[in-house]
């Protein structure tokens, strides 16, 4: 029993040592890619390069995931009010709410960092065991900001606008499906989606998609900045940044939940 407690103090010990240094090297990481800035012409290029790369790119996958969504949202809903006791507007305002305040902020975010989130650990992860930024630091060139800052910025602006297309998507989505199928008019639909809106809720899931946007672009590439070991290193690094990403998202989506809309 003694044995067992003591290998399980000292794992855990072990463990809180690897967090807190992991966090004193992503908040390092930060304030070097926030600090030092090179040109603004430079980042602009890069930032325009990364808003097709992550987000344009990014596009097909969102609109496929969102109609579908949308659709099943709208067919699974309507299948538990057969009884005439709910009315039929329920739907619309079901889908108008799943869409809305968790599947096109949360889901979308939790897709886009393992398609996004992958890539960025990739890419950086790749050029530090070629040295290429090791290269860059001997150029002069704060590496950091140069690699990680534009892919800040682009996913901060780009984000908001593909969760807002999948909002709308999957919205239509279910009024189509709705209508096309029969089991609720476009027009009760159209109320259940005017029912009790508040503008609020479109504020709140935009927030929380700027905050997983920074949290998936910084957290990979902070897996990538620091990847070791070659081809190896390099997918472990891709790996972990996806898996780090999906938990800060869900613990964030659960504390902006608590502190903007409660």
């Amino acid at each position: 029993m003694r044995t067992g407690t003591c290998r399980s103090a000292i794992f855990a010990a072990l463990l809180m040592v690897t967090l807190f240094r992991s966090a004193g090297r992503y908040v390092l990481l930060l304030a070097d890619v926030f600090g030092k800035p090179e040109r603004f012409a430079v980042y602009r290029r890069l930032t325009v390069a990364e808003v097709d790369k992550i987000g344009l790119q990014s596009l097909g996958i969102v609109a496929l995931l969102s109609l579908f969504m949308g659709a099943v949202v709208t067919l699974q809903t309507a299948a538990q009010i057969d009884s005439g006791w709910i009315p039929k507007w329920t739907i619309g305002f079901t889908t108008r709410q799943t869409m809305i305040l968790e599947f096109s902020p949360t889901i979308i975010s939790l897709i886009l960092a393992g398609k996004v989130g992958g890539n960025i650990a990739s890419e950086i992860g790749t050029m530090r065991v070629q040295e290429q930024i090791d290269a860059l630091e001997i150029m002069g060139v704060n590496s950091a900001g140069y690699l990680i800052l534009p892919k800040i910025v682009a996913a901060l602006f780009i984000f908001p606008f593909l969760v807002v297309i999948s909002m709308f998507l999957g919205i239509s989505a279910g009024a189509f499906v709705g209508e096309t199928t029969g089991v609720i008019s476009f027009a009760d639909f159209q109320y259940g989606l005017q029912y009790y809106f508040d503008p609020y809720q479109i504020t709140y899931a935009l927030e929380k998609t700027c905050a997983f946007a920074f949290i998936i672009t910084t957290i990979s590439g902070y897996n990538g900045y620091f990847a070791r070991g070659g081809a190896l290193g390099v997918g472990r690094a891709s790996t972990q940044s996806v898996v780090y990403s999906i938990i800060l998202i869900m613990i964030t989506n659960y504390v902006l939940t608590q502190l903007l809309l409660l």
